[in-house]
């Protein structure tokens, strides 16, 4: 399947066909990004207004991020059973309930439980990369996901940029003061408006072509009894960051000794749930009497570089939209909305950086290299924003908090140009756990940056992990990754080039 590539990047601009359906995806997940960090812009003046301590706002952080965890391996199961089209409607009506719930919330305690409710929301990534794929194939594919992951990872910035502004014009419903509530209770609302809008807007896949679906539900699919014990060995680190989020709220005394023992226990009967569910999605082939042919079978080791790749880009991304806007309110006296603006530049690059990094492994002709000279950049771009001083002026810091946002969000769209290309039946499961382990790089650093004392020495080190980290994982891609095989061309439907695109408008897109 050739197509003029000029024709594919002029069809991103249009909203007809396979691009259509795009669109209308990276604003679900930007949605759900606006959601995820509406918090963030806030931070200041809920401390403020709730009398919380800094240990209790940077609990509050590792809450935003920790039911993704488990949520993204969930719905990523969900949506290779039932489809994007129902599972991203949902998750977007779902989650105008814990926004409701942390508007109103009046202590800590509500603060906690409406905020791990808000977290499910930040699994929304994972549905979409399994609807772009099945819309566009291989050799667009790396350019498609690239834009769908930076308009809706902008989301964040769009948070930080409009939520500030709404608060600040509505103060005259809270008395004069900034009225938080009511924006953060309104991405609620909008978010269920557009999952309804979803639903009825766009399909699984395109007209003739039939969605794959996994033997099994239950746990990922692998094709050899070795990856399996490998599969099962990494699920284990995100159990344990969940264990690793009960401790810190017995710190900050949330919850007791008792219910922390509880809790272990119980993530305990999780893991060998985890197992039994893996186990019986794979029993034929673990009993031997189910044996792959090699060009059926793909590798775990693939999925496990892919997962630390994503604890280094995505992981750190997380980890500091939730910090900045305080580090920059902190560390240059700036207003609660100038702060979040200044902010908002990290996540901005996600618009040409994320795409650039997908189109950059379509284009070079080596998907791994991509990746790694990304994760490269990465590393470099840490540290040489923690090399800088509060001395130094701010105009410099943004250039080099873009510099460094720049590699981050680029080696998520090369990281996401190869997980539609690993097994494409799975690809709901296999980004499920990609990008769980994002989420479990955000928990282990911002439970590490929770510990560090105040100040702007502790930040400059916090900077440093971020970028050894990246760095590391950089050459563990670049030795153990192989460059990706698939193409998932066989899944894919022949009769939708570009030329005919137009006639999806007058075609039923639901089923």
């Amino acid at each position: 399947m050739n197509f003029n590539r000029e024709k594919i990047v002029a069809g991103i601009w249009t909203f007809t066909g396979r691009h259509r359906i795009l669109h209308f995806t990276w604003f679900a997940f930007f949605l759900t990004f606006v959601i995820w960090f509406n918090f963030a812009p806030f931070a200041t003046a809920v401390k403020a207004e709730m009398g919380l301590s800094e240990a209790q706002m940077r609990t509050l952080a590792i809450c935003n991020v920790a039911l993704t965890i488990p949520a993204r391996i969930i719905v990523g199961m969900v949506l290779d059973r039932f489809g994007p089209r129902i599972t991203y409607s949902c998750l977007l009506v779902y989650a105008a309930l814990p926004c409701f719930a942390f508007a109103l919330s009046q202590n800590f305690t509500q603060l906690v439980y409406s905020r791990l409710a808000l977290s499910i929301v930040g699994c929304g990534f994972v549905i979409g990369i399994r609807m772009v794929a099945e819309w566009f194939p291989a050799n667009e594919i790396g350019l498609a996901e690239g834009i769908y992951g930076g308009w809706g990872n902008f989301g964040s910035s769009g948070a930080a940029f409009t939520l500030p502004a709404i608060a600040a014009a509505t103060t005259f419903m809270a008395g004069g003061q900034l009225n938080w509530r009511f924006a953060i209770a309104l991405t609620g609302v909008v978010a269920a408006v557009y999952g309804v809008i979803y639903f009825f807007n766009v399909s699984d896949t395109p007209p003739g072509k039939v969605y794959q679906r996994p033997a099994s539900s239950a746990g990922m699919e692998v094709t050899t009894q070795r990856d399996f014990w490998f599969m099962s060995l990494m699920s284990l680190p995100l159990v344990a960051a969940l264990g690793l989020i009960a401790w810190r709220l017995n710190k900050v005394q949330f919850i007791d000794s008792s219910a922390l023992v509880v809790i272990c226990v119980l993530l305990v009967g999780l893991a060998l749930f985890q197992f039994a569910n893996a186990y019986k999605a794979n029993k034929l082939l673990m009993a031997g009497e189910k044996r792959y042919e090699a060009k059926d079978r793909y590798k775990f080791s693939q999925v496990a570089n892919l997962d630390l790749a994503y604890v280094a880009c995505f992981g750190s991304e997380l980890a500091v939209v939730s910090m900045l806007p305080s580090f920059f309110e902190r560390g240059y006296g700036l207003a609660a909305a100038v702060a979040g603006a200044v902010a908002g530049t990290y996540a901005f690059m996600n618009i040409p950086a994320r795409p650039g990094g997908g189109w950059i492994s379509d284009k070079v002709g080596s998907r791994k290299w991509t990746l790694v000279a990304t994760l490269m950049g990465t590393g470099i771009g840490y540290l040489i924003f923690a090399s800088l001083g509060q001395g130094v002026p701010l105009f410099l810091v943004v250039i080099a908090t873009m510099l460094a946002s720049f590699f981050v969000m680029a080696a998520e769209g090369a990281t996401f140009g190869i997980v539609p290309l690993i097994k494409n039946r799975v690809t709901g499961q296999i980004a499920g756990n990609v990008g769980a382990y994002g989420n479990l790089g955000a928990v282990v650093y911002l439970t590490i940056y929770s510990l560090m004392p105040q100040g702007a020495a502790s930040d400059r080190t916090f900077f440093q992990i971020l970028g050894v980290v990246a760095l590391m994982v950089a050459f563990i891609n670049a030795f153990f990754l192989k460059e990706p095989t698939g193409t998932h061309e066989e899944d894919h439907v022949e009769a939708i080039p570009v030329e005919v695109s137009s006639t999806l408008q007058e075609d039923p897109l639901r089923r």
